[in-house]
C-alpha cells in the first residue's frame, strides 16, 4: 500500500538539494514547501563538487554587457540572448541574495569581492567562497539556512520515481523510501536534480546522478531541449579516483599551463590557449591523448609553493593521488561535468506540463547554448531557483485526484548504460558510434528495469546528436567537422526521440553488415 502525505498536501515539492532547490526553498519562505532528497540535504550535489564559484560581472573593469557578450562567444551561436541577458542582469541580486543567506564570498584586504579568472571570461569576474571551495561553502551555508526555516519539510531517503498526472498536470509526486512508496499531494514541482555526469565512466560528478529530472519530465510529456550538448570539463585529474577529481580552470586562469609528455606547450598557438572555451581545450587534450600520449597541468612556476593557500581543495585531491602539484606536474584528462541540454524552460522555469517547474542543471533554458561559459552554472541555479520560486507562489495549488496505490518501480541502475554511452557518446562523435548507441540503449529504454530511465536519458542525448550534423560547441563530429552557416535550438518530446530511434535500428543495422 502506498503511504499518502495528506499533511503535506497543498505544498510545493523541490526534488533536489543543490543550490537551485536550497534557493528556491528560502525565496517561496514562509509560504510551505517540501524539500525530496536521495540523500542527505545537500549531499551527492554538483553544486557542493563546485570549485571555481559564480561568474558576477561585479569588478570595476566589468560589466552585465561585457558578460554577455563571453558567453554568448562560449555558447558558439546557441544561446537565448533575451534569456542569457537577463539571467546575466540579476547576478549582482543573487550574491546578494546568497549573502543573506549567510554565504561569506572571499574578500581583499580592502574588504571588496576577490574575483578569480576562468576560461573564456575577458576579465577577472569568479565570486568565491574559501578559495576553491565555493560550492561545498555556499551549499553549506544554505543547509543550515533552510534548517533554520520552519516553513520547510525536508524528507531525506526520499527518491522521486514518477510524476503522476491528472490529464496534462501535475497531479503528485512519487517516491520510493526506505519504508516503500509514497505520495505526496501536490499540483506544484520544481525538479532541481542536477546533472548527468552518472551515465559516463569519466566524470567529476556524483555517480548516481544520471539525469533523474530529465526521465521524469520526459515521462510526464515535457519537452526536452539540446540534449547532445554534453560539456566535458578538459582538466579532472587522471587518477584510479571515481568519480574523478576535478581541477579546477581557475587553476589554468592563475598561469597554469598545458603540456604534453614531451613537455610541449600543445595550446600555445590557440587563440585563449590555456583559457580557450573549454570544448577547444577538451578537445586537443582528447587528440594528445589518442595519439597514445599523456597531458599534464603545470603550476610549478606559476603558483609553486603559493598553491595549496589559492587551492585547498585541490591540493589534497592531488597529494590524496601522491601529486605535489607545487612541484610536480598534475596529470589530467577531459571528463564529463555539465549538461547543457535538459528540460525546457521559460524565463521562469516552467516547463511544457502544467505544474512542472525545472531550475539549475536539469533545465535548458537557453543561457548555456552549445557550450557552458565557466561558473554560469552555480548562476543559472541561483537566479533560476530563486525565479521558479517567485513564480511558483503567483500559482495556487489545485489538487487532483491521485490513485491510492501504485506499483513500486525499479530502482534505476545505470551500470549497463554506462558503458555504452561512454564508448559511443564521448568527446568525439560519429554516425557510426551514434548509431551503436541507439541500437544498444533503444531495447533497455523499452524494457521497465532497473537500466530504463539511465537508457532514456542516454537514448535522448544520441537522438539529438544523430540528428545534428554539425561540429558546434560541446557537440564534435568527426563526420561532419565543420559548423552549419544557420543552425536552431532544438526540442522534443520522449515519444518522438522514441520513433526516431526506431527508425534509426534498421539503418544502424545494415551500415554494420
Amino acid at each position: 500500500m502506498t503511504e499518502i502525505h495528506h499533511d503535506l498536501a497543498d505544498r510545493v515539492a523541490i526534488i533536489g538539494s543543490g543550490l537551485a532547490g536550497l534557493m528556491a526553498a528560502l525565496t517561496l519562505a514562509p509560504q510551505p514547501a517540501v524539500i525530496v532528497t536521495r540523500s542527505a540535504l545537500g549531499a551527492e550535489t554538483s553544486s557542493a563538487w563546485a570549485q571555481g564559484g559564480i561568474a558576477a560581472s561585479m569588478g570595476a573593469d566589468d560589466s552585465a554587457e561585457l558578460h554577455l557578450a563571453d558567453t554568448l562567444a562560449a555558447g558558439d551561436g546557441l544561446c537565448d540572448p533575451a534569456v542569457a541577458a537577463s539571467i546575466i542582469a540579476e547576478a549582482p541580486a543573487a550574491i546578494a541574495a546568497l549573502e543573506r543567506a549567510g554565504v561569506r564570498f572571499d574578500r581583499n584586504g580592502a574588504g571588496a569581492l576577490s574575483l578569480g579568472l576562468e576560461a573564456a571570461h575577458s576579465c577577472r569576474r569568479i565570486v568565491h567562497a574559501e578559495g576553491d571551495g565555493s560550492g561545498a561553502a555556499i551549499v553549506r551555508a544554505l543547509v543550515q539556512a533552510v534548517v533554520n526555516t520552519p516553513s520547510i519539510t525536508v524528507l531525506e531517503g526520499y527518491e522521486a520515481r514518477r510524476l503522476p498526472l491528472d490529464g496534462e498536470r501535475i497531479s503528485g509526486l512519487l517516491c520510493a523510501t526506505p519504508k516503500g512508496m509514497a505520495v505526496l499531494p501536490t499540483s506544484r514541482v520544481l525538479l532541481a536534480t542536477g546533472g548527468i555526469g552518472g551515465l559516463f565512466d569519466a566524470t567529476t560528478n556524483p555517480i548516481g546522478n544520471f539525469g533523474q529530472g530529465v526521465a521524469l519530465a520526459a515521462r510526464a510529456g515535457a519537452l526536452l531541449a539540446d540534449m547532445e550538448f554534453v560539456q566535458f570539463h578538459p582538466t579532472a585529474l587522471a587518477s584510479r579516483r571515481r568519480p574523478l577529481a576535478l581541477v579546477s580552470e581557475a587553476v589554468r586562469g592563475e598561469g597554469a599551463a598545458l603540456v604534453n609528455e614531451k613537455g610541449e606547450r600543445f595550446m600555445a598557438l590557440v587563440p585563449g590557449a590555456e583559457l580557450a572555451p573549454r570544448d577547444v581545450v577538451a578537445r586537443a587534450i582528447s587528440a594528445e591523448i589518442a595519439r597514445g600520449g599523456r597531458v599534464f597541468l603545470d603550476a610549478r612556476e606559476a603558483l609553486g609553493s603559493r598553491f595549496a593557500a589559492r587551492f585547498p581543495v585541490i591540493d589534497a585531491l592531488c597529494r590524496e593521488a601522491g601529486i605535489d602539484p607545487s612541484r610536480e606536474l598534475i596529470p589530467v584528462r577531459p571528463a564529463v561535468h555539465y549538461h547543457m541540454g535538459g528540460v525546457a524552460t521559460d524565463v521562469n522555469g516552467r516547463s511544457s506540463v502544467s505544474g512542472l517547474w525545472v531550475a539549475g542543471e536539469a533545465a535548458s533554458t537557453g543561457l548555456h547554448g552549445a557550450n557552458r561559459l565557466a561558473s554560469n552554472s552555480l548562476l543559472e541555479a541561483a537566479v533560476m531557483g530563486m525565479r521558479a520560486a517567485r513564480d511558483i507562489a503567483g500559482v495556487s495549488a489545485s489538487l487532483a485526484n491521485v490513485p491510492s496505490d501504485h506499483a513500486r518501480p525499479p530502482t534505476p541502475d545505470a551500470s549497463l548504460v554506462r558503458p555504452i554511452v561512454s564508448r559511443h557518446l564521448g568527446v568525439l562523435r560519429n554516425a557510426g558510434a551514434i548509431h551503436g548507441a541507439i541500437a544498444a540503449l533503444l531495447p533497455l529504454a523499452e524494457s521497465e528495469g532497473p537500466a530504463t530511465d539511465p537508457a532514456i536519458v542516454g537514448l535522448l542525448i544520441a537522438v539529438f546528436a544523430n540528428l545534428r550534423t554539425e561540429s558546434r560547441g560541446a557537440h564534435a563530429r568527426t563526420d561532419f567537422p565543420l559548423k552549419l552557416q544557420q543552425t536552431q535550438r532544438r526540442t522534443m518530446r520522449w515519444p518522438d526521440a522514441l520513433d526516431i530511434a526506431r527508425s534509426v535500428i534498421p539503418y544502424s543495422f545494415a551500415r554494420s553488415a
